[in-house]
């Protein structure tokens, strides 16, 4: 590890994006009192990557602004807007009649869908709780509901009361002629039902701290106060009275918010204070490049990547190229993979500017731990499935033979792969995979490497293996030597990509691979 004043001095300079965000909060002047990073999430969809990204980069921020400060007090507050009324059921949730029956209630109001947790919010407030937990996120969590109803946001909803035509001047241009002539900064919760209502107001009282509006239900003039959680702010509204409440000197959000930073931080103004910094990131996007979507449920939820990978390798994805839309689906995980250990291995000879820069430095927090790794991901993929099993002794029995001694006691993070393998290999590998038959060109290259390898010695390494599978392909018929690799992968493999086919058989083994060959000649050979 360097020298943490040679690693600050690179930093001021570090054009790693966290470093340069970290810089501006620097500028801000926060003095005497902790920098307040904040991360929002709204609850009504079950958690999935998009809502962790949050939270991951924002926390890359926040240890950039230490190092850069020399240790200066932080926070992170990871907020969950829970009060929020349900305005339609996700579709990818059990008990869609008992949702219906609730709409329009703040979600702490809801039953759990899954019947485990007091509320509907309380279930998937637990859920990213859960998951910040697990990868080791320092953050306080805050409700919504519960800020509301403890009075901690009573003297900036009654600042907004007090500046409301100032207030509704910044949003009601936005609106179209009918939303216009009904918006209303604040939102009753009427006692009656416990909707959150959309109302016009009739009447408010700054000195007092109420609002007036007529129940639609039955006509009854009803007036509120705007404080102790008996309405709840307009989304602009209630993100400005948030980052004025709580003090928040930074938080990130998706470029489709963009029109909203601006006019929360217009109201923060209006009510006295100082908008956050931040920036706005590019979205995640599914498999056919959509919008991801809690109601839709068409992103890959958090534990369905870690079923397949490791936290790591999800950070690192999430770290890279923030203002770049990337597809966030299964079949980028490999390669995913591959590159968090390739940077991983090549931290420890960087100087202090590259290391500042490699995404490991900041998924660990400035202390990258060190891994052999004899074997890729990719590579004991291809193992996984050409072994056709899921049994793990069997997987071992190649590794240790392709590297003497190597165990799950001498190679833990290894053995963490194979069972990433196993399970990436079963879900989305198998039944992808079909075998073609070889062309007669296709045959007589895969017969001249079939007699190639049985010349080779049986411990053979990668390059000399590597030498043969290339000479066999240098015959004519291939237009160049990417069409063999081809062939070899459809014909043995199943599949139209592949790994370094020297590597591999000094994997899988000559005699095994000579199996494969005679299989796809239609002979057994012994």
């Amino acid at each position: 590890m360097r020298n943490i004043d040679e690693l600050r001095a690179a930093a001021q300079t570090s054009k790693a994006w966290p470093f340069e965000e970290a810089r501006k909060l620097v500028a801000r002047g926060v003095e005497g009192r902790p920098a307040i990073f904040e991360t929002g999430y709204g609850p009504s969809g079950l958690p999935h990557i998009g809502t962790f990204q949050e939270v991951a980069r924002t926390t890359y921020v926040r240890r950039a602004y230490e190092l850069l400060t020399g240790g200066a007090p932080t926070r992170l507050i990871a907020f969950s807007d829970d009060m929020d009324g349900l305005r339609k059921v996700p579709d990818n949730l059990p008990g869609g009649d008992m949702l219906r029956a609730n709409l329009g209630k703040p979600l702490t109001r809801i039953p759990d869908p899954f019947g485990k947790f007091e509320s509907f919010a309380h279930h998937n407030n637990a859920m990213l709780r859960d998951f910040l937990d697990r990868f080791g996120f320092d953050y306080e969590f805050l409700s919504a509901t519960d800020c509301y109803a403890a009075g901690r946001f009573d003297a900036t909803l009654l600042s907004i009361l007090a500046n409301y035509d100032a207030v509704i001047d910044v949003i009601l241009p936005t609106l179209g002629p009918e939303r216009r002539a009904t918006y209303a900064p604040f939102l009753p919760v009427c006692p009656k039902t416990g909707i959150v209502l959309q109302v016009p107001l009739t009447a408010r009282d700054p000195a007092a701290g109420t609002v007036s509006y007529v129940d639609p239900n039955d006509g009854e003039t009803m007036t509120v106060k705007v404080t102790g959680g008996a309405v709840k702010c307009q989304w602009k509204v209630d993100w400005a009275m948030r980052w004025m409440a709580l003090g928040i000197d930074y938080e990130m959000a998706g470029k489709d918010l963009i029109d909203s930073v601006t006019l929360s931080s217009r109201i923060v103004r209006i009510l006295g204070g100082k908008p956050p910094e931040g920036f706005n990131y590019e979205l995640f996007l599914d498999a056919n490049g959509e919008k991801i979507s809690k109601s839709r449920g068409n992103g890959l939820t958090i534990e369905e990547w870690l079923t397949y990978a490791s936290p790591e390798s999800l950070a690192f994805y999430i770290y890279r190229e923030p203002r770049k839309a990337k597809k966030l689906s299964f079949d980028v995980i490999p390669k995913s993979v591959d590159e968090y250990y390739q940077f991983l291995a090549n931290f420890p000879e960087q100087p202090p500017e590259q290391q500042l820069g490699n995404p490991v430095f900041h998924i660990h927090t400035g202390a990258p731990p060190q891994v052999e790794l004899p074997i890729n991901f990719a590579l004991l993929l291809n193992l996984v499935v050409v072994a056709s099993s899921d049994d793990r002794d069997i997987i071992w029995g190649f590794i240790s033979r392709y590297v003497p001694g190597a165990s799950p006691a001498t190679h833990p993070e290894l053995d963490r792969l194979v069972t990433y393998a196993i399970a990436y290999q079963r879900d989305f590998i198998a039944p992808t995979l079909a075998r073609r038959a070889p062309t007669d060109v296709e045959a007589t290259a895969l017969a001249d490497l079939d007699a190639r390898l049985a010349a080779l010695p049986a411990d053979a390494d990668a390059e000399a293996i590597q030498f043969e599978v290339y000479e066999a392909g240098k015959i004519e018929g291939f237009a160049s030597l990417r069409d063999w690799f081809k062939a070899v992968y459809e014909t043995l493999l199943g599949s139209s990509q592949g790994p370094r086919m020297g590597s591999f058989i000094a994997l899988y083994g000559i005699g095994n691979t000579r199996k494969l060959i005679a299989e796809a000649l239609g002979a057994v050979r012994h």
